[in-house]
């Protein structure tokens, strides 16, 4: 059975940092675009980051681009996604998932076949 499992969640002031981590006890982790998505309260789960099996490409959503980095290690079976220069609209669940379609970047939920249970981020101001 296939399992995703965050890590690295917490609180933080408005201008931190924090770096979230990703298990995966995929067979074949290298050859799976991995993906970070989040989900506010009240709101839709929405698109971060992704990053490709290789980890030669990464792909990042507009809001987080210069202060969120995607990267993977694949002799660990482990993405991550460093976070700096925090904002309290950065406050959600953060989810790691794996892509099962293929194509790059994988920015949509649909591509994704598995998900981790997620890991909660709070920025204060």
């Amino acid at each position: 059975q296939v399992q995703l499992v965050e890590s690295g969640g917490g609180l933080v002031q408005a201008g931190g940092s924090l770096r979230l981590s990703c298990a995966a006890s995929l067979r074949t982790f290298s050859t799976y675009a991995m993906g970070w998505f989040r989900q506010a309260p009240g709101a839709e789960r929405e698109f971060v980051a992704a990053i490709s099996g290789s980890g030669g490409n990464t792909y990042y959503a507009d809001f987080v681009k210069g202060r969120f980095t995607i990267s993977r290690d694949n002799a660990k079976n482990t993405v991550y996604l460093q976070m700096n220069s925090l904002k309290p609209e950065d406050t959600a669940v953060y989810y790691c998932a794996a892509a099962i379609s293929s194509g790059f970047p994988p920015s949509s939920s649909g591509r994704y076949g598995y998900w981790g249970q997620g890991t909660r981020v709070t920025v204060s101001s």
